[in-house]
């Protein structure tokens, strides 16, 4: 393997990861992992029109720390690399767990992040990005926590700073 595919993989690997903590940064609720994933400038389209992607990582934090739970999970991602800008799309399963006045509820979501993506001094970041939903499913929430097999499991997720990526607990 030559260095120009090695370095090819290098910056496959690396929007990989700013992928990846796209997704921690929603499930943590953690604005500053959030506002590394995007250039200055990015605009995002989640379905509802164009907006900052900073202003609307601010607000979606502030909807997601609302809610019980989340985890966003990556699955395919085919990534196009032409020097230093990239397309790729990216499919997410995405679960909530929000209280309501009956229970709590349970919504999945799928859907794929349509992303272009540079590379400025050695870094890659998202420049732009469209959701498309691609399916939902909604129901009363089915999760036990303090019964059965899950009792004695007592470390959780949580948000930013409870969690244990965050604790070392």
């Amino acid at each position: 393997m030559d260095t120009t595919e090695l370095a090819r993989l290098a910056d496959h690997l690396a929007i990989q990861q700013t992928l990846y903590r796209y997704a921690r940064g929603i499930d943590r609720c953690d604005a500053q992992v959030l506002a590394e994933v995007w250039w200055p400038g990015c605009r995002v389209d989640y379905g509802s029109g164009e907006e900052d992607a900073h202003e609307w990582s601010r607000n979606v934090v502030e909807a997601l720390s609302g809610m019980l739970r989340t985890q966003h999970m990556l699955g395919n991602m085919l990534i196009e690399i032409d020097g230093s800008t990239a397309e790729a799309e990216t499919y997410c399963h995405a679960y909530h767990e929000v209280a309501g006045a009956d229970g709590a509820m349970e919504m999945d979501v799928g859907g794929r992040y349509l992303d272009r993506l540079e590379k400025r001094g050695g870094e890659w970041r998202i420049a732009h990005r469209r959701y498309v939903l691609d399916w939902n499913a909604n129901r009363p929430s089915t999760s036990l926590w303090d019964e059965g097999m899950y009792a004695g499991l007592a470390r959780r997720g949580a948000r930013k700073p409870e969690d244990p990526s965050y604790t070392g607990k």
